[in-house]
């Protein structure tokens, strides 16, 4: 444990963003999970089931948690989904 008051701080701003991180982090991959079950199981809605993991994955990367690269290969891999 840190003693200096400063550094106590930043251990406990990082346990708030570490949270913060985990929870945005869980709500993209259940974006993208729900979608890639709906292309399975042949569901109507894959447009906007797209759309919404596609919105996920842009706001993860714009927050840092994915790198932008990232993001746009996973929706590269999306839209070829879709497009079968």
């Amino acid at each position: 444990m840190p003693i200096i008051e400063g550094s106590i701080k930043r251990a406990r701003l990082n346990k708030v963003q570490r949270e913060h991180n985990i929870a945005q982090n869980s709500a993209y991959r259940t974006e993208v999970k729900k979608f890639r079950k709906a292309v399975e199981a042949g569901a109507d809605n894959l447009e906007e089931l797209y759309v919404n993991a596609s919105s996920a994955l842009d706001r993860a990367a714009s927050k840092g948690l994915i790198a932008k690269n990232k993001a746009s290969r996973d929706k590269s891999r999306l839209a070829a989904l879709l497009n079968k």
